[in-house]
């Protein structure tokens, strides 16, 4: 039995507000979202059937795939909602929590954490969650860690036309300064990293060779406003084919790291002989 709990208000955001099965389907960017992930892991993947732990996995949306491609999940999620949708993706699933896994020390080639960094908010949450990936991981072993970038809500309500209203202005300016949205409008509570906050999280926790990605590159509230403008779906466009293009364009240049809503971290435990 876990000593953590879920925050309230991001239960009920995954409960009552969204349903995260249809995040990455749904949309033209929560696709580029998908698209730009399953390109970067792919890139470090060991080959199936490598034992992928899918910590923080929701209702499995990566789960799925990665079993189509022959790999051995286990998905961890602290809602029952999401376990009970992700049973159907062919993983093995478990009730469970980012800071007090359940795996074993050095049993898994693969942990994905694309969720829980940017639910802990404090910092020793965070530490918590990465030690644990490190402890579950074999020598060598991968880490795949996403987080929210700092800017996103800057760009997003920019793109759909709100920054002029006073409200949406302190809002987003609050969480500028602080990189913490409370989870009382909207979105739920959630961290806001830098890219190079973002390293030095995984760095500070053991991990090495750590690279820093941009997920969806620099135009995806483009995407993301073009369908809330015109309630039509972008998915299979030119725009969206562009969109793509953008974010594998602008991925060698740091400097335009801070342009996609999120980051992925990619590092590696240390082998037997600490390289």
């Amino acid at each position: 039995m876990t000593n953590f709990e879920v925050a309230p208000e991001i239960v009920r955001f995954y409960t009552q507000s969204i349903n995260e099965a249809d995040r990455l389907t749904a949309t033209a960017d929560g696709r580029l979202e998908m698209v730009r992930t399953q390109e970067l892991l792919r890139r470090y993947l060991p080959p199936p059937p490598a034992r992928i732990l899918d910590v923080g996995g929701g209702p499995g949306a990566h789960a799925r795939w990665l079993v189509d491609e022959g790999y051995t999940v286990h998905l961890v999620d602290p809602l029952a909602r999401h376990i009970e949708q992700a049973e159907q993706t062919g993983a093995t699933v478990e009730l469970g929590d980012a800071r007090e896994l359940t795996a074993a020390d050095a049993s898994h080639d693969v942990v994905l954490m694309l969720g829980p960094l940017y639910h802990l908010i404090e910092r020793a949450d965070r530490d918590h969650a990465l030690a644990e990936a490190l402890r579950v991981l074999k020598p060598g072993g991968l880490l795949a860690a996403a987080g929210i970038n700092r800017y996103s809500s800057l760009f997003e309500h920019a793109a759909f036309a709100h920054l002029h209203k006073e409200g949406m202005r302190k809002s987003v300016g609050g969480i500028l300064a602080s990189q913490f949205h409370d989870g009382k409008k909207a979105f739920t509570a959630a961290y806001f990293h830098s890219g190079e906050q973002l390293r030095d999280e995984a760095v500070t926790a053991g991990f090495e060779g750590v690279e820093v990605f941009g997920v969806e590159g620099p135009a995806w509230s483009m995407l993301a406003a073009a369908e809330r403008s015109t309630g039509e779906s972008f998915r299979d466009t030119s725009l969206f084919e562009s969109a793509l293009a953008a974010a594998r364009l602008a991925e060698p240049y740091p400097e335009l790291l801070a342009a996609s809503s999120h980051l992925l971290a990619i590092g590696r435990r240390p082998d037997a002989h600490g390289t």
